[in-house]
């Protein structure tokens, strides 16, 4: 049956007005417009994962989920008993070895005493050496012409010898007692060293005592709560996450086509999908340096013979304006329909 005139021209004007269309579309240069739109866009925020430094099992749990927190609140606890202990054993060996080092200290400064009684001891004999030598010569004098007895000579000579000995102990105290200060200053320092690891090991062990209490990192909302009382978890094990709402950005994944007139400081508006009756602004505050399919694991290689060419998406981060009605209705990963003013 053949087609009817009036349907003729219909299907004819249809098929020029998309020939029209994909003409233009072929034609027209997206990157001008002074608008430029996408879909592909979700709200983000930078949160934190917070986990503890140490192993433990958890005491008290002090929020949450959903809860609002600022930076430093406590967040829960962990068993402190284990660490109270290690903390007073380190302070226990810090304390003996600063009392050796202090027992050091004083032995040092009592040697100087000690060489200087070893001195005068020394120059007590060199006089005793002198007399002993005096009388024994005059003893011996005496004895040649018969003054005196051959005994009182030998006397004096066994008094001079005995001063003698005695005169060169003493000198050798005197070296040892000085060869003994670099000894005992070699321990003093040796000690110091002591005192300082066992310092560092109560400074450790202090630090670990403080790490039984979680803190919140940052100002947010308590998201992804996975701790429980009693349960024991291990050093890095993500407990919950904190997420800075009142930080919240946008990123958009614009066409490469649609990034011509781009760039940062441009306002933007842009709408949730939750709340479609409200308009919120921001800018644009950054262009990613590459594009996602850039950071994936396998890039993409188009260096083939069947080559086909598709346009890449960049994503456009778009920082919001403060102090605006709705704000608090913004959530991590809501869908956003944004709009570039490219002449702005």
């Amino acid at each position: 049956m053949p087609m009817p005139l009036p349907a003729k021209i219909a299907v004819g004007a249809l098929a020029a007005v998309a020939l029209m269309g994909a003409t233009w579309s072929a034609a027209h240069d997206e990157g001008s417009a002074t608008a430029q739109t996408t879909d592909d866009a979700y709200v983000l925020a930078d949160s934190s994962t917070v986990a503890p430094r140490i192993s433990g099992q958890i005491a008290r749990v002090l929020v949450t989920d959903n809860q609002t927190v600022r930076q430093g609140d406590l967040l829960a606890t962990l068993d402190d008993r284990d660490y109270k202990v290690a903390l007073a054993s380190a302070q226990a060996e810090l304390h003996a070895a600063q009392a050796r080092a202090e027992s050091l200290q004083r032995q040092l400064v009592r040697q100087d005493d000690v060489i200087e009684q070893a001195r005068a001891a020394t120059q007590a004999d060199a006089a005793a050496v002198m007399l002993s030598q005096a009388n024994a010569g005059r003893y011996r004098d005496l004895a040649r012409d018969g003054s005196a007895s051959r005994q009182e000579q030998q006397e004096a000579d066994s008094r001079l010898a005995s001063d003698q000995a005695a005169s060169r102990r003493d000198q050798a105290g005197h070296g040892a007692a000085r060869a003994q200060t670099p000894v005992l200053r070699a321990q003093w320092e040796e000690a110091q060293a002591t005192v300082a690891r066992a310092q560092a090991a109560v400074d450790a062990a202090a630090l670990n005592l403080s790490y039984t209490q979680i803190h919140a990192p940052v100002d947010g909302v308590v998201g992804q709560r996975t701790l429980r009382v009693g349960n024991y978890v291990q050093s890095g094990t993500p407990l919950l996450a904190v997420v800075p709402v009142r930080l919240a950005y946008v990123e958009a994944r614009f066409r490469e086509t649609q990034l011509a007139r781009m760039h940062p400081g441009q306002r933007v508006t842009f709408r949730l999908d939750a709340a479609p009756d409200v308009t919120f602004t921001g800018h644009v505050e950054s262009i990613a340096p590459a594009s996602g399919a850039s950071f994936a694991v396998i890039a993409p290689e188009n260096a083939t013979g069947n080559f086909t060419k598709i346009t890449q998406r960049l994503p456009v981060r778009i920082a919001i304006d403060p102090a605006q009605p709705g704000l608090d209705r913004l959530r991590v990963g809501m869908s956003v329909v944004p709009t570039v003013l490219t002449d702005s």
